[in-house]
Order: C-alpha cells, then structure tokens, then sequence
C-alpha cells in the first residue's frame, strides 16, 4: 500500500471513530428523553397542570428563579467584566474562588450556606428580622449562589470577546468610562448577555440539592418543582414525579434551543 493510500485509510479510521463516539454520546441522550417520555403520556402531563401541588411548584419555582436570575445578573456583569480585563495573579485566584459553587456538589454547598446563615450569622439576621433557613427567601439565595458563577463564566467570555478597540476609539471621542461600558460595551455584549442570563435561568430551574439543605423540602411551602419530582418518587405518586420531570425537562430544551438559534451565540455552561 502506498503512502497516499495510507493516508486516507488512517484520515477514515481516525474521523470513523470520532464519528462512532459522538453518534453513541447523542443516542445516548436520545434514548434517555425517549426512555422518561414512554413512562407518561399527553393526557398525564396535560392533567398535571390541574394539580394544585404542581401548580403551586410552578409558580413558586418561576418567582424564586426569576429573582435569583436577576440578583445573579447584577452581581455577575461587573464582576465578569473586571475578570475579563485584569489578568493578574489575583484575578485568577478571585476567578478560581468564583467557580467554587461548580466545583462543590450542590449538597456541600447547601451545608456551607445553611452553617452561614445558620449558627454562624443566624441569630444577627433574625434580630432584624430577616429569616432564610428553611424560608422561602432561603430558596432564593440557594438558586442565586448556585446560578452567579454560570453568568459569571458566560459575561466574562462575552466581554473577553468584544473588540477592546471599540471602547478605546470611544474613551478618544470624550466618552467616560461609565459611557463606554453603557454606549458601547453592553451594546456589543447583548447578545452574549442575554444567553448568560437566560442559561442562568435555566440553572435555578432545575436546583436542588442546595435548596434541600437551606430552605429545607416543605410541602407547599419551599417546593419547587425539583422538590416536587423528589418528594413525589418518595412516596411512590410516580405519574406525578415523571409528568413534572417531563414537564421541566420541555422547558429546559425550550431555553436552550432559544439560547442558540435565537440568539445565534455559542455560549459556556
């Protein structure tokens, strides 16, 4: 076999099994959403909705996400915009100290935030009034400390990927610095912004373990939908756990597909 011939069957070999890899990953996950969608059907999922539990957990969950989200959008644009133009020693260990809620699982830190807001500053907040163990508000600071690296990453990208000359031909024409960054960086970061807060988003929709540990697993209460899905396998109401796995998996895939077609930005998870 000559040398060119050998070329192409190592290019074939080689761009075969990479092919077979992926191809696997993706029926992978095919079958897995075909596998939880043939344990329901329509008429399940459609009556789900009349639930009062379900319906509780829905709104619940979208009011605490959507206040988390926002809160996470507010701590990360100036954080991810100071992280994308310092590159120093110390911008890297605050960038490291910033992805510690990726790193832990969900569990480690629900117990980090429930000895915070806890023994350690429990008693200061509740003498001026403020409750967040086992609180509502305590699902709130679960999804914002779960959500904020996320937005983090995807702003800090989203600025890293902006044309620095924009801004300095803006700070020659009398522009002050607050005038670049509101005339012309977030213009140019729009797009890149609105999917970081939007996988964000999607981030809170679906925490759990967090949640658990700080605002406690209270019926009607503290539950959103992840709780649901939990405190229903518990019991064994399996048609309305899988309906409301289905229902959050439906919503996720929505975020998503508007995340990349909509806004055409290839973003970090």
């Amino acid at each position: 076999m000559d040398l060119k011939h050998k070329g192409k069957l190592e290019n074939y070999i080689f761009h075969s099994s990479f092919w077979f890899v992926f191809c696997f990953l993706i029926l992978f996950f095919l079958l897995l959403i075909i596998g939880l969608f043939s344990y329901s059907d329509m008429k399940t999922i459609l009556h789900i909705f009349k639930h009062p539990e379900f319906r509780f957990s829905l709104i619940f969950t979208l009011f605490t996400s959507i206040i988390a989200t926002i809160l996470a959008s507010l701590v990360a644009l100036p954080s991810g915009y100071l992280l994308s133009r310092k590159k120093t020693i110390g911008s890297t260990i605050l960038d490291t100290l910033l992805d510690m809620p990726i790193v832990l699982p969900p569990l480690v830190s629900g117990v980090a935030l429930l000895i915070f807001f806890g023994p350690f500053l429990g008693k200061h907040l509740t003498e001026i009034g403020i409750h967040i163990v086992f609180t509502p508000i305590g699902v709130i600071v679960a999804q914002w400390f779960i959500a904020t690296p996320y937005a983090i990453k995807t702003f800090k990208q989203t600025f890293q990927s902006i044309d620095k000359r924009m801004e300095n031909v803006a700070r020659t024409l009398g522009y002050s610095p607050s005038e670049v960054f509101r005339k012309v960086t977030i213009p140019l970061a729009k797009n890149g912004l609105i999917a970081g807060v939007m996988l964000s988003w999607t981030r809170t929709l679906g925490e759990f373990g967090a949640t658990a540990m700080l605002a406690g697993i209270t019926r009607m209460k503290t539950e959103t939908l992840s709780i649901a899905v939990f405190l229903n396998m518990s019991i064994g109401d399996m048609n309305f756990a899988i309906a409301t796995a289905i229902v959050m998996l439906i919503f996720a895939l929505c975020l998503l597909i508007i995340v990349k077609l909509f806004l055409g930005k290839e973003v970090w998870l």
